[in-house]
């Protein structure tokens, strides 16, 4: 079974840059969507980036050209590298895991890495 490790994330100022790392212990990794999820006090989650199991990346519009996501299926990570970080990417980032099978579908999540940018 999947299990979704988030590590990384800290304080930073404005302008700065931050990587967060998502390890898994478990499961098939390379058959998963991975996506970064991130949810600010008062505010509904949100997911920021996406990769799929085949590789291709989407992102958010506010944050595109400054996260990068990757992933590497044969150390079970993936990483979103955060440039010209802002105040209001503030938030805890969730790592989520998920596939659709004939039948059933997989969705596992993280406990979550704090992000705190100051101004």
């Amino acid at each position: 079974q999947v299990q979704l490790v988030e590590s990384g994330g800290g304080l930073v100022q404005s302008g700065g840059s931050l990587t967060i790392t998502c390890v898994n212990s478990g499961g098939v990794f390379e058959l998963y969507d991975v996506g970064w999820h991130r949810q600010a006090p008062g505010l509904e989650r949100e997911m920021v980036a996406e990769i799929t199991s085949s590789g291709v990346t989407n992102y958010k519009d506010s944050i595109k050209g400054r996260f990068t996501m990757s992933r590497d299926n044969t150390k079970n990570t993936v990483t979103l590298q955060m440039n010209n970080l802002k105040p209001e990417d503030t938030a805890v980032y969730y790592c989520n895991a998920h596939r659709q099978g004939l039948t059933r579908g997989w969705n596992y999540w993280g406990q979550g890495t704090q992000v705190t940018v100051s101004s």
